[in-house]
């Protein structure tokens, strides 16, 4: 018996549809389930003879709620259509549609009907519900080019079938979580329409399911549920736990949401919004990406090939990279030579540690690379402990806002001819070059020097080295405290002992910590046209401070208290400043000196203190030392109040309270946090510490800052990631095991506090990882057409080998579906 499909019948366990194969033997009426036996697979699949219209259905918009099950009807069947119906009946007119509701599969065998349909909703409860003519049908369906909803148990629905688990994107483990549970769920997608009015962090009650396999990168997740904040089970899926998903598939779209396990579901206006959207697209009422984060979408490729045997003809040591407006890629080389070149590093030596800082173009109309320039540097010691061993160089490359017009070229380096052997002290630079695009040169001799400042060069490591602008041409500049770690076990870095002729090198409270000091800091300053700069109103002090004397402030300052910001960024359409740096060493907390090495990123939206030595984290403190034993603890830093008393300092001793930083994260895991006594002291226990980050974990640690993507919708690029990257910051490490290399979402209304991130998803298969990949990662900028490039230092340290090269990782999924001529009311999508 074949039952018509109803509006909103009321006895909806009805008899399965009986097809002429009798396939199905069992009545639901009986109470008996339907037979299971395995389907063939996809290759054999039944031939249907089914004609229907492409893409089914049309301006006059229909849904089919299908709620059949193998079982007793799942109890949300009559809340879930009462709830789908009400969303087809309000709203904008443009964006209505009619509800039918049925549990009649015979549905799926006859064209005239299911034709009319523009999507489908599974609101089974599982099991084996269609046999394999109606399956045929439904496959015929989506191929013409239909719509199809999962809600929660749908995706138990046909559970020998390996289309429709392709369908629904992923199965439930045996032993997922059976009651509900209140539990965070993180909205990624920002612009699907089932997702963009969606709360960040969206708390709700639901059944969560945990899945077999996980389906991202397969499918587009949307949305993801926090295991933190519930109880998952023993077949918990981690940190990256999909709950909603969408993807074209077999020639139309499916989405599939988990949530909507519980009858009190269907009655949120969140969860309502959410099936609208999800309709909206199914239904072909709008368009959406679903193509975005599917990782087969992503092509990266490598574009510089090894250098000749004693050239660096492609690539110097890879250490940073900016794109110009006409699509041209500039990329540095530190100063580390080629491995067959002997490193000098006795100080009696007028060589010791001389280098070329070499400059590099690759032009992506010709494909090819040119040797734009060299420096001389002091930067090429080799390796070895942090008395032999140096990171100083050529550091940071930027171009100027009018580069297209001005040709200028802002370089950050250690300049050779400036080292003092006897103190052992450098200089730092930022010097202002000019690049002939006729002769693809750099000018050497054009250089102004902008700013300098001194630097020890007795102990490595930790200089620094990037450089942004913002939307009002002020320049950023980031460098290190370049102190040694080794005298203080790995922990603050505050041992004002060791020195050499006078000058400290292990008490990073000389430099990051000091307020008149231009080491360990993000200054900001703006370049003047005649190769000077002056300084923006807003930085941390004005170098006029009468505190404590005066004359202890430097008026650059607009970041303190960062180790080592190698790589730093700036979104222009918010001016937020975004940087990273690496921690310290000590490899686990001390109850005794305060947290493991901490390596940290931070979006910066206004001057302040970002604690290092004092504190790190979220406003975790490091214990205090002094003279005349600093192997013996004092009391703990006040991250509200630091106080800078070291022998060291010549800058104000009362600081700027510490901020909070964004992310962190350790051998022990992502953004750790412990339980704090009454002075908000951490315990610093091991077995009391809780992830807050749970997607982030250390080891060896470096990391590296990244973008944050905008889309431009006006770029005929064929090759620019899509709109839903659009406001991310990407966050990486130099190293490619358990390390990030995600993008990340933030709270507007959180951001620069302390506030940490709302979603996080791993980019790893995107930018591909491991020996043949993009292991070391070294910068990584998106260009004007929207696609990213990215450095890969090597497989070596202080030098280039054949793995360093510059990559290009582009998007070939295309653009939202459906296709505008597809769409069922072309008003809607306006």
């Amino acid at each position: 018996m074949q039952r018509t499909p109803h509006h909103r019948s009321r006895t909806r366990r009805g008899l399965a549809a009986a097809v002429a194969t009798g396939a199905l033997t069992a009545s639901l009426l009986g109470g008996n389930a339907a037979s299971a036996r395995p389907y063939p697979e996809p290759a054999d699949r039944l031939p249907t003879t089914l004609s229907l219209p492409s893409p089914p259905g049309g301006a006059n918009v229909k849904v089919l709620v299908f709620h059949a099950s193998a079982g007793d009807e799942s109890p949300t069947v009559d809340a879930g259509i009462a709830a789908i119906e009400k969303i087809g009946l309000s709203g904008p007119e443009a964006g209505r549609f009619k509800t039918v509701a049925s549990d009649d599969a015979g549905v799926f065998t006859n064209a005239k009907r299911l034709g009319t349909f523009n999507a489908v909703v599974f609101l089974t409860g599982g099991g084996d519900v269609l046999d394999p003519e109606q399956e045929a049908g439904l496959e015929a369906y989506m191929e013409a080019g239909g719509g199809f909803l999962g809600i929660h148990d749908a995706a138990r629905t046909e559970p020998y079938s390996d289309w429709f688990t392709g369908l629904v994107g992923a199965r439930p483990a045996a032993n997922s979580p059976t009651t509900a549970q209140r539990a965070t769920v993180e909205i990624g997608d920002r612009s699907h329409p089932a997702t963009k009015n969606l709360p960040l962090e969206w708390k709700r009650p639901d059944k969560w399911l945990n899945w077999t396999k996980n389906p991202s990168g397969d499918v587009h997740t949307v949305a993801r549920v926090r295991e933190l904040t519930y109880k998952p089970g023993a077949s918990a899926n981690g940190w990256d736990h999909p709950v909603s998903w969408c993807r074209d598939y077999d020639g139309g779209r499916s989405f599939y949401t988990a949530m909507g396990g519980t009858v009190d579901s269907f009655a949120e206006t969140d969860f309502r919004d959410h099936l609208r959207g999800a309709l909206s697209w199914t239904t072909r009422l709008s368009q959406a990406d679903c193509t975005a984060t599917i990782n087969a979408n992503y092509k990266a490729e490598r574009l510089t090939q090894p250098n000749q045997p004693g050239k660096n003809d492609q690539i110097g040591e890879p250490h940073g990279l900016v794109t110009a407006a006409d699509g041209k890629v500039f990329y540095i080389g530190r100063g580390g030579a080629d491995s067959s070149v002997p490193v000098v590093t006795d100080w009696k030596d007028p060589n010791v540690g001389k280098g070329l800082g070499e400059i590099h173009v690759y032009d992506p109309k010709t494909k090819k690379v040119t040797l734009a320039g060299a420096l001389t540097v002091f930067g090429n010691k080799g390796g070895g402990d942090e008395l032999v061993k140096v990171e100083e160089g050529l550091l940071g490359i930027e171009l100027d806002p009018d580069f297209a017009s001005n040709g200028w070229v802002y370089l950050h380096y250690t300049p050779h001819a400036k080292i003092d052997r006897d103190k052992q002290m450098a200089v730092r630079q930022v010097s202002r070059f000019t690049f002939d695009p006729a002769t693809a040169e750099l000018d050497l001799a054009s250089e102004k020097v902008l700013l300098s400042w001194p630097v020890q060069i007795h102990s490595c490591c930790h200089a620094g080295g990037g450089m942004a602008w913002d939307s009002k041409d002020n320049l950023y500049i980031a460098t290190g405290d370049n102190n040694s770690s080794g005298f203080s076990d790995g922990y603050s870095g505050n041992n004002p002992q060791p020195n050499y002729k006078g000058v400290s090198f292990a008490d990073a409270r000389r430099t990051a910590g000091n307020t008149n000091n231009l080491n360990g800091k993000i200054l900001r300053i703006h370049p003047e046209d005649n190769g000077t700069y002056t300084l923006p109103e807003g930085n941390l002090f004005t170098g006029k401070e009468p505190d404590e004397g005066g004359g202890k402030t430097r008026g650059e300052i607009y970041v303190m208290g960062v180790r080592n910001p190698a790589r730093i960024s700036i979104d222009k359409s918010t001016d937020t400043l975004y940087a990273g740096w690496v921690g310290p060493d000590a490899g686990e907390p001390s109850t005794t000196w305060g947290p493991a090495k901490y390596d940290t990123f931070a979006a910066i939206t206004k001057p302040g203190n970002h604690g290092w030595p004092y504190c790190m984290g979220n406003k975790q403190p490091y214990r205090d030392r002094n003279l005349p034993d600093p192997g013996k603890p004092l009391g703990w830093y006040d991250c509200d109040a630091p106080k800078n008393e070291s022998p060291n300092n010549d800058g104000l001793v009362k600081l700027p309270p510490v901020t909070s930083n964004t992310i962190w994260y350790s051998p022990q895991g992502g953004g750790v946090d412990y339980p704090r006594n009454a002075d908000g002291v951490p315990s610093y226990k091991v077995e009391e510490q809780k992830q807050l980050l749970p997607w982030l974990k250390g080891g060896g640690q470096a990391t590296m800052n990244g973008p944050v993507y905008r889309y431009d919708a006006a770029s005929t690029s064929a090759d620019k990631w899509p709109a839903y990257w659009d406001g991310k910051w990407f966050v990486g490490d130099f190293y490619d095991a358990d390390q990030p290399r995600h993008a990340v979402l933030t709270d507007p209304k959180t951001v620069g506090k302390g506030g940490l991130p709302t979603h996080a998803e791993s980019l790893k298969k995107i930018i591909p990882v491991g020996a043949d990949g993009i292991r070391n990662l070294m910068d990584w900028k998106f260009a004007p057409d929207g696609s990213l490039y990215v450095l890969d230092y090597g497989r070596g340290f202080f030098t280039s080998d054949s793995k360093s090269a510059l990559w290009r990782v582009t998007y070939k999924g295309g653009g939202p579906t459906p296709a505008a001529a597809e769409l069922a009311r072309k008003a809607a999508a306006q």
